[in-house]
């Protein structure tokens, strides 16, 4: 016999005993409450499409029940440990405003180039997305080793001044495994029969930096030198490296990386000082428009070397080694026979993501900063920030790169164009180059 409820839901019995059960329509089923144990959210299989190869990596469906349950649309998110940027990926997705940060360069560049695949998935399906930045705050950081107290007295302020520049060079210097050394104007310790300069903590590395040291060099007959640096004078490099070889000197220019302000790195021998790459490029200029293409990309780095390779290598081993700008696999098979494969064929096999900015300069970095009163006051940096205003990059499954950007539509006149490139090991590097346009077509 059939039966209703008073909602005019159906009844009918289950079985002989006449126990009854009640029938749902799914367009009307709500759904079952979330349990405190979400087993329904399964971990990232490596051929999913979300996956970017981040050991860390959360389900997108594990941050968007979080973001939903916890926040609006419009709402700001935050994660302070971003990893592989699954927070902004879904944040955005969900139309909330979002800021993440992480101490690992990977992280931020795994991020950055989810974001903008969000962005381009959002535009294929015709929804609106949103513009982001990436602030390096690496830099801030260093003005802990800088800044003095302004209350205290001019000669204690050039007290702890040369404190501070004393603990800045020893840090530098145990993160590069250097030994102090004393009786040297441009030199501060030495490591492996090289001596080593360290670069402003504040500034640029910069030509006559370089001259001084080469200076030096010159009167105390010093033939080989590292070069530390967090940043390097624009078209430094390899015009000055090739005035010092003629003059009989090796100098080996190397990035301080930000890592260096990780303790547990320190301690731990982590710290790696990468050699400074070289980026060419050949602008084409069409009227009013730009357009630029990627020549060559020379990188300097070397981690470990082919010889001492081959010499502690176990039978039926391998090894990939970094020396001199190519990344090489040393393989000894069971009969002892070394053979060695070169990894990085052509210099584009370097380059894992570049970005054009049309206009650099055009956006001055802005801080806020409290004042001698406590008052909030903005302050100009004295950089600019890079707009990523044309990108292309490597993913998991496409590994193709464009060398050429589009041709982007520019006032006339006289402008910079920046180009940042980011190699495989996570280090940007950037050159600037002028260009004069003229007018329309």
């Amino acid at each position: 016999m059939k039966k209703w409820d008073e909602d005019g839901r159906l009844y009918f019995p289950l079985d002989k005993d006449q126990r009854i059960r009640r029938k749902t329509f799914l367009d009307e089923y709500e759904g079952q409450p979330v349990q405190n144990l979400w087993t329904d959210i399964y971990v990232i299989n490596s051929q999913a499409k979300e996956s970017v190869n981040y050991p860390t990596q959360k389900p997108e469906a594990l941050l968007e029940r979080i973001i939903k349950t916890s926040s609006n649309e419009g709402d700001l998110v935050a994660d302070f440990f971003c990893g592989s940027g699954t927070t902004a990926a879904v944040a955005e997705k969900l139309g909330r405003k979002y800021i993440v940060s992480d101490l690992g360069k990977f992280a931020i560049h795994t991020t950055r180039k989810r974001m903008i695949g969000v962005q381009r998935r959002l535009k294929a399906e015709g929804k609106d997305y949103r513009a982001f930045e990436i602030l390096n705050l690496g830099k801030y950081e260093r003005q802990h080793y800088i800044g003095v107290n302004p209350n205290l007295r001019q000669a204690e302020q050039q007290k702890q001044l040369e404190e501070k520049e004393a603990a800045f060079l020893d840090l530098i210097l145990r993160a590069y495994r250097a030994e102090k050394t004393e009786g040297f104007t441009s030199f501060h310790g030495k490591k492996a029969g090289r001596l080593v300069a360290v670069g402003p903590v504040n500034l640029p590395v910069t030509r006559l930096f370089v001259e001084e040291v080469i200076l030096e060099c010159r009167k105390k007959h010093i033939t080989r030198v590292d070069i530390l640096g967090f940043e390097f004078e624009m078209g430094l490099f390899p015009n000055v490296l090739d005035e010092a070889r003629a003059k009989g000197i090796d100098i080996a220019p190397k990035y301080i990386p930000a890592e260096v302000f990780d303790k547990r790195a320190v301690d731990k021998n982590q710290v790696v000082f990468h050699d400074v790459a070289a980026i060419e490029v050949k602008p084409h200029v069409k009227g009013n428009r730009v357009a630029v293409e990627l020549t060559d990309f020379s990188v300097f780095y070397s981690q470990d070397s082919i010889a001492n390779a081959e010499a502690t290598l176990k039978d039926k081993g391998s090894k990939i080694v970094v020396e001199r700008g190519q990344i090489v696999k040393v393989s000894k098979d069971k009969n002892g026979i070394v053979s060695r494969e070169v990894l990085t064929k052509k210099w584009t096999d370097w380059i894992d993501y570049w970005a054009v900015d049309f206009n650099f300069e055009s956006k001055r970095e802005i801080i806020r900063v409290k004042d001698e009163d406590g008052a909030w006051e903005e302050r100009w940096t004295g950089d600019y920030i890079f707009e990523n205003e044309w990108q292309s990059f490597r993913t998991k499954k496409d590994r193709s790169l464009e060398l050429t950007s589009v041709f982007q539509e520019v006032t006339p006149g006289r402008r910079k164009l920046a180009v940042k490139v980011v190699d495989i090991f996570g280090n940007d590097t950037m050159t600037i180059v002028e260009v004069n346009v003229e007018g329309k077509n």
